[in-house]
């Protein structure tokens, strides 16, 4: 029997598109919720991922899904995720 290769999961995440920082690449703000440890407050996380945009569709204000792939510069490794692949 034929060793079939199985892909790992991989992280997806939802942004909006804060930057056009060049050619096929953005700048996607990903926004995460958290109970603050002492006073209970719901606090709000952010975190930029720099993403390569293979269409070069996304606009400022876009909200998009990346999906985790392998490194495609010193700072990307995030990719969006086609609305047909959703």
């Amino acid at each position: 029997m034929a060793e079939q290769s199985i892909r790992g999961h991989r992280k997806v995440r939802k942004g909006v598109v804060v930057s056009k920082s060049g050619e096929k690449t953005v700048v996607v703000q990903g926004e995460r919720r958290e109970r603050h440890p002492i006073y209970g407050k719901v606090v709000r996380r952010f975190k930029k991922y720099h993403v390569h945009d293979e269409a070069n569709t996304a606009q400022v204000g876009d909200e998009v899904t990346i999906m985790e792939t392998r490194p495609l510069s010193a700072t990307k490794r995030w990719r969006i995720v086609p609305a047909e692949e959703k």
